[in-house]
């Protein structure tokens, strides 16, 4: 249909871009980006009036419009050049031709066009190759990179997350235009990096575009806390791991068996209180003790630097990061019920993402201590049915209300009714009671008794 309305209009109409690069690759694809030797608008709204049920909008700053239809976005623009200046990656736009609007694209694979009209329906327009590119799975830039960087600093980000997403090679020139010009993404929002950050931690194997990041130098821009991961220091003879690469490992390790964006994220920041808490012992070596308390401390800081948000999300992965430690410790020492209630209560509904998390954390090159440790994480997992199935700690809720023990003692809100929630709470994770209401009440009346109050009916 939008061929028969491009020739009524008399006008070359094209689609292009990453629609097409996804045709060759076969991949799906529901945004469609077509292009037009003149007025996109004009072509978008002839056609919206045949589609029933189609929702147009029109953008006439941008000289664009988009159609919605079902699962589809097709987005129509005039074709176009673009010029820029040196502290904004927001083109200057001027009227243009197909070339036009094929150089001014990222790479050569989003370069490719397929035309539209009937008479030339299917027809290819490859500029630049980009056919070869894609057998070959090659990304590179249609003209300098340094110009097209420089231009548009965000392409450095989308060149290294097609690399993790498609698998594909950056080619040289190209990467190490990334390096000579990465000083550049300082213009870029924080809010765009992320939405790149986002899709590279949603791909297959996400330590692909976490590696070209670090090795291109934008790392240590982006996500200055993440970087100081890199490196191995020595002294005395002993060295530590490299923390990035194990990070690395574990990120990937999660990836393969989780969608979660956010577990993602705490994989990848699980260690980030390394750095800070790293210290040098005479007797064991390097040490990095209450790495999880100190990481989970810094997650809103970084959030918030990073304009990642500041919700239900962040909190998630800071629990993560606090908690990731407590199963290992579990399984270095004798697994009782007492820790197995106090693991269930703080992580809650999100301990099977946990122990994912955890198991993603071995890594050691010794296979014995890796086979120990699993088995040890069987025992723990065993552990953790059980005590649920049994005593329901899981999001844990006090079996007597703050609200029971004011009536009971005729109290009003004040801190011995914290005391005696917490010693109810403890006395359950602990195994000295029941989760139920008539122990918990029977030990409330206990407590109180210790601190001077009485039923204020006797």
């Amino acid at each position: 249909m939008i061929s028969e309305v491009a020739d009524e209009l008399n006008v070359e109409c094209y689609v292009i871009g990453g629609f097409v690069r996804d045709l060759f690759l076969q991949r799906k694809s529901e945004d469609i980006d077509v292009v037009v030797i003149g007025s996109g608008i004009e072509l978008a709204e002839k056609l919206s009036k045949r589609i029933k049920g189609s929702k147009l909008s029109v953008f006439k700053n941008f000289g664009t419009a988009q159609i919605k239809w079902k699962n589809l976005e097709v987005e129509f623009v005039g074709a176009r050049k673009e010029s820029y200046r040196a502290d904004s990656r927001k083109p200057i736009v001027e009227d243009g031709t197909l070339e036009d609007d094929q150089n001014r694209r990222d790479f050569t694979i989003n370069a490719l066009a397929l035309c539209l009209n009937k008479e030339r329906f299917g027809e290819l327009i490859d500029p630049f190759d980009g056919i070869s590119d894609i057998k070959n799975k090659i990304i590179k830039t249609p003209l300098n990179p340094d110009v097209t960087f420089n231009d548009d600093p965000l392409r450095m980000m989308r060149c290294i997350r097609f690399s993790a997403q498609l698998q594909f090679y950056i080619e040289e020139n190209t990467f190490e235009a990334i390096s000579r010009v990465k000083e550049r993404i300082s213009i870029i929002s924080k809010e765009r990096i992320v939405d790149e950050l986002n899709k590279i931690m949603a791909s297959k194997v996400p330590s692909i575009g976490f590696e070209l990041l670090k090795r291109s130098g934008l790392l240590e821009l982006i996500m200055p806390d993440l970087y100081k991961l890199c490196g191995i220091e020595e002294k005395g003879g002993r060295a530590h791991k490299d923390n990035f690469l194990h990070t690395m490992q574990v990120l990937d390790s999660v990836a393969s068996k989780s969608d979660n964006l956010w577990l993602r994220w705490a994989a990848l920041f699980h260690d980030i209180g390394k750095p800070v808490s790293k210290r040098w012992d005479n007797r064991v070596g390097w040490t990095f003790h209450n790495h999880d308390f100190v990481g989970a401390k810094m997650i809103p800081k970084i959030f918030s630097q990073m304009k990642l948000p500041q919700n239900e999300k962040m909190k998630y992965v800071q629990k993560m990061v606090a908690l990731h430690m407590r199963p290992i410790a579990l399984v270095e020492e004798e697994v009782t019920d007492s820790a197995v209630r106090r693991l269930l209560f703080d992580a809650g509904d999100d301990i099977e993402d946990l122990m994912l998390l955890c198991d993603a954390d071995i890594t050691s090159k010794n296979l014995e201590k890796v086979r120990r440790y699993q088995d040890n994480y069987r025992i723990v997992r065993n552990k953790l049915t059980e005590i649920e199935q049994k005593d329901k700690i899981r999001n844990f809720q006090p079996p007597v209300s703050g609200e029971e023990i004011m009536k009971v003692f005729d109290l009003t809100p004040c801190r011995e009714i914290g005391v005696i929630k917490n010693a109810i709470k403890d006395a359950v994770l602990d195994g000295e009671i029941a989760n139920e209401h008539d122990a918990a009440y029977q030990y409330m009346l206990k407590k109180a008794a210790e601190l001077g109050l009485y039923p204020k009916n006797v």
